[in-house]
C-alpha cells in the first residue's frame, strides 16, 4: 500500500547509457539506510521541478547502498524525463520513494523467458542478475531500434546467459514474437515476462494466450485508457475514514482531483494508474477499477484501488486514509 515514508538520497553517479539513456546511481544521506528492494521494483524520484516520477531499479537486488535506475529522455515527456536528464546533477539530494513491486518474480520457475522492448530493459536486468544469482534458468530476449539505443548490452552479456537480440534498424523491422515465443512448450513452470513499449506489450499478451504460456508477466510505463463502466457513478459520496473527511463527488470533477482538492494524505506519482504510488484501502463501496496495475483476482477483492484514475460504482464510498 502507498504512503510509506519518504527516504532520503543523493545522485552519487550520471552516466551515459545509450542514445537518450542515462543511468542514475542514487546513495542514501549520512545516517541513513535504504530499504532493501526485490527485483522488478521501483522507486519514486521527487524531482526538482516538482514533479513524481516510477523508475524501475536495474542494479542487483542484493545490493544495500545503492539504488541504481535508468531513464530514457521521452520524446513525448510531460517534464520528467526531461528534468532527470537536464536538472540532476551530481551531488544533489532528492527525496524519493521506498521500493514498491508490482512486477513481482516468480523465483521457484523452472524457466524464465524475460522479454526487454528499449528503456523496458531496466527492471528486465534486474531479474535477469537474481535468478543468475540463484542459478535458476533463464533466457533473455532483448529488442531494440537499433544498438545505439539499446542500454546496458555490456551488462547483459556478462551474465553469460542465452539471450537473443533484435535491432530493428538491423532485421528490417520489428521481432516475430511467435517464432521467438513458440520455441518453448506451453509449462505451467515456466514464466514470462515483459517489460517495454505497449505495442509490444500488447502484442506479447495475445501471442503468450494463442501460445497456450499461461504464467505471462507484464510491467507497462505508458497507461492503457481504460473507459468508466457502464454502470459507474458519475456523482458519489466519499469519506476518509481516519481523516474524518467526507465530500462529492460530481459530473464535473473526479475522485483524483477531490483528494488533491482538500489534500488528503496519498502520494500520487504517474497519476495514469501505472505506478501503484495511489493505492488505497478501501473500506467500503464497489470501486469501478480503470487502473493497470491490480491483477483481476486483486480486483474481484474489492480491497483497494488506484485512486488517480479510478471511480465507483456505489453512491457510497469509504476509504483509508
Amino acid at each position: 500500500m502507498s504512503n510509506a515514508t519518504p527516504l532520503q538520497a543523493w545522485v552519487h553517479t550520471l552516466r551515459f547509457e545509450a542514445d537518450d539513456v542515462i543511468s542514475v546511481d542514487l546513495r542514501p544521506v549520512e545516517g541513513t539506510a535504504f530499504p532493501a528492494f526485490e527485483a522488478g521494483s521501483h522507486i519514486d524520484l521527487h524531482l526538482p521541478n516538482g514533479l513524481v516520477r516510477s523508475y524501475s531499479l536495474f542494479n542487483d537486488s542484493r545490493e544495500r547502498h545503492r539504488y541504481v535506475v535508468g531513464v530514457l529522455k521521452d520524446r513525448a515527456s510531460r517534464g520528467g524525463s526531461r528534468c532527470v536528464h537536464e536538472q540532476l546533477r551530481v551531488g544533489m539530494r532528492l527525496t524519493i520513494g521506498a521500493p514498491r513491486n508490482n512486477f513481482p518474480l516468480h523465483e521457484d520457475a523452472s524457466h524464465s523467458v524475460l522479454i526487454a522492448g528499449g528503456i523496458g530493459v531496466t527492471p528486465v536486468l534486474c531479474m535477469a542478475r537474481r535468478l543468475q544469482a540463484l542459478g535458476r534458468s533463464f533466457e533473455f530476449l532483448y529488442f531494440a531500434r537499433s544498438r545505439r539505443s539499446a542500454a546496458f548490452i555490456a551488462e547483459i552479456e556478462a551474465l553469460c546467459a542465452p539471450v537473443t537480440w533484435h535491432f530493428d534498424d538491423e532485421q528490417g523491422g520489428p521481432p516475430d514474437l511467435t517464432a521467438l515465443l513458440g520455441r518453448r512448450a506451453p509449462s505451467a513452470t515456466e514464466h514470462f515476462y515483459a517489460c517495454g513499449p505497449a505495442v509490444m506489450l500488447d502484442s506479447f499478451e495475445k501471442t503468450c494466450a494463442a501460445l497456450g504460456h499461461t504464467q505471462a508477466h507484464i510491467e507497462r510505463f505508458t497507461a492503457v485508457e481504460v473507459a468508466a463502466a457502464a454502470d459507474a457513478k458519475q456523482r458519489f459520496t466519499v469519506e476518509l475514514r481516519r481523516s474524518g473527511k467526507t465530500f462529492e463527488v460530481t459530473p464535473e470533477t473526479n475522485l483524483h482531483q477531490r483528494l488533491i482538492d482538500i489534500k488528503a494524505n496519498v502520494p500520487f506519482s504517474c497519476e495514469e494508474g501505472i505506478c501503484g504510488s495511489c493505492e488505497t484501502r478501501v473500506l467500503e463501496g464497489e470501486i469501478d477499477h480503470r487502473d493497470s496495475v491490480l491483477t483481476d483476482a486483486e480486483r474481484a477483492t474489492n480491497s483497494s484501488m488506484m485512486v488517480c484514475v479510478s471511480g465507483c460504482k456505489s453512491a457510497r464510498l469509504v476509504l483509508d486514509l
